[in-house]
């Protein structure tokens, strides 16, 4: 096919651990010159090359919005509604993908293709006990069979754990399920989506010595789009850089504000958590998923809660927006109760505290436009008219640094950083007080994370917000917050001052 778009910019790099390796391996992805776009509008994905062959790993690494998740996506066929696409070649097992028809496409991911997107919560069915989503997708799942594919995925198969449903297992643990549910199909290429995001150091150790087993001992071809360096030095064969199709702009580093003091000059103005406790229950087993918890964030501050993965840190989050109602505790706003379950909070509570999930794909409507995201919470809390209303999404669009014409997107259409700050401007339309952030810095590569960063310490210091922040990322933590609360197993074992705990 003609090609209009500029020359490749993709440059694929055999990693050294690669060398000596079976040239014969069977190819299994052939992809040349590829390029995708929306007609008068963006470019998704400037011209790539890619080979793919069993028993590899090939990492995809760039910027945020240079195109990797759109480049997965298209190897199984599922393209942004109105993309045009341009190749000279593309084979996928044996399959000319853009001329499958929907019958054929279906049957191909259901047997020889699983993906795993950057958002695998949204893929889980809420109502599902984890045991039955993992048997879900294999042909013939034995209950041995299931618990042996936790255990392989790195998943607890006592204390309860595969009779708990999504929501109430962490953010890396669902990322998890959803990898132990696309290895149940048995493919012949595994494609996922930032497969570290949200885990801990350890866990990402884990996780690059699993798919080295996976594509080793079952001959798996697997391709990651990916943001963590030390995931790709660790188990890539092969790397292929894109870019993006615009240079990105520097950045200034704004300098932190001077640390607002604790609650000895102003005890009761903040959020607080008092002895909280959530347990889990199911088939007769309960876990423990926070035992008697404090937490503060005063007004103005910048708060990180840290731990490893399935500590209890989301669960905290969701205690405090009112998602989750703990067993036990109390919390206040203020100086005043505050409801545990969010739906017997005032309206003045909704709009004062606001949540800025882990997955922003997950939590956009895929059916409305960025326009139509803001404009709803926009009626809610606010008395604007309809012209104002227009004026006021521009204006929030200009505070997280998107062009006005981001309007008539769809999430979709956007890259996750991209989709991360529109969900900070839907979070900023209630003029929040305080701003609670799961992980949102996980997906992104290290300039759009400390963009995203900069950007919040910018409104905090601007609209003097309390923000919270879980993250797995000590470096940012360390550079953008005054205070950390460390959870372990529920527990919480130190909190003070990020200078004196993040320097031991």
């Amino acid at each position: 096919m003609n090609n209009p778009l500029p020359s490749p910019t993709t440059n694929e790099t055999p990693d050294p651990a690669s060398a000596g390796k079976d040239s014969a391996s069977a190819t299994v992805v052939t992809v040349t010159d590829l390029s995708i776009r929306i007609p008068d509008g963006p470019v998704l994905l400037r011209p790539t090359s890619l080979t793919v062959r069993a028993g590899e790993i090939t990492a995809l690494t760039g910027a945020s919005g240079s195109g990797k998740t759109t480049l997965l996506r298209t190897l199984i066929g599922h393209l942004p509604a109105q993309a045009t696409t341009h190749c000279t070649a593309f084979d996928v097992l044996g399959h000319h993908v853009p001329s499958l028809d929907p019958t054929a496409l279906r049957t191909m991911r259901r047997t020889q293709v699983a993906y795993v997107g950057q958002d695998p919560g949204s893929a889980l069915n809420p109502r599902m006990k984890i045991r039955h989503l993992v048997a879900e997708t294999a042909p013939a799942a034995s209950e041995q069979a299931v618990l042996d594919l936790l255990r392989e995925c790195k998943l607890p198969t006592d204390g309860g754990f595969p009779d708990r449903r999504p929501t109430a297992i962490s953010g890396g643990q669902q990322r998890r399920v959803a990898l132990a549910r696309a290895l149940a199909r048995t493919p012949d290429l595994l494609l996922l989506d930032e497969p570290t995001a949200g885990l801990d150091k350890a866990l990402r150790d884990d996780i690059a010595s699993l798919l080295r087993h996976l594509a080793t001992s079952r001959g798996l071809a697997i391709v990651m789009a990916c943001h963590d360096p030390e995931l790709v030095d660790a188990c890539a064969d092969h790397v292929v850089q894109l870019t993006t199709a615009q240079p990105r702009l520097p950045r200034q580093r704004t300098p932190l504000t001077q640390q607002k003091a604790e609650s000895a000059d102003s005890p009761v103005d903040g959020i607080t958590a008092q002895s909280v406790s959530v347990t889990f229950r199911g088939r007769g087993t309960a876990q423990l998923a926070l035992d008697k918890v404090d937490f503060i964030a005063p007004s103005g501050s910048a708060t990180a809660i840290i731990g490893p993965s399935g500590s209890g840190k989301t669960t905290l989050l969701r205690v405090l927006a009112g998602l989750q109602r703990p067993d036990a505790g109390s919390l206040v706003l203020d100086g005043h109760p505050l409801a545990h379950a969010a739906r017997k909070r005032r309206r003045e509570h909704h709009r004062r505290i606001q949540l800025v999930p882990q997955n922003p794909l997950g939590a956009l409507n895929p059916s409305r436009t960025i326009g139509a995201a803001l404009a709803r919470p926009l009626r809610r809390h606010t008395e604007l008219t309809k012209a104002q209303i227009a004026a006021r999404i521009t204006e929030l669009l200009d505070q997280v640094d998107l062009p006005a014409d981001f309007v008539h997107r769809y999430p979709h259409e956007l890259s996750g950083g991209q989709r991360q700050r529109v969900s900070i401007a839907r979070a900023l339309t209630a003029n929040p007080d305080f701003l609670l952030c799961d992980e949102i810095t996980s997906a992104l590569d290290p300039d759009t994370a400390i963009a995203i960063m900069e950007l919040l310490q910018r409104l905090r210091t601007e609209h003097d917000m309390a923000i919270t922040h879980v993250s797995h990322e000590t470096h940012l933590v360390a550079a953008y917050t005054d205070t950390v609360h460390i959870l372990e197993t529920g527990r919480l074992t130190a909190h003070g001052p990020t200078t004196a705990l993040m320097s031991t």
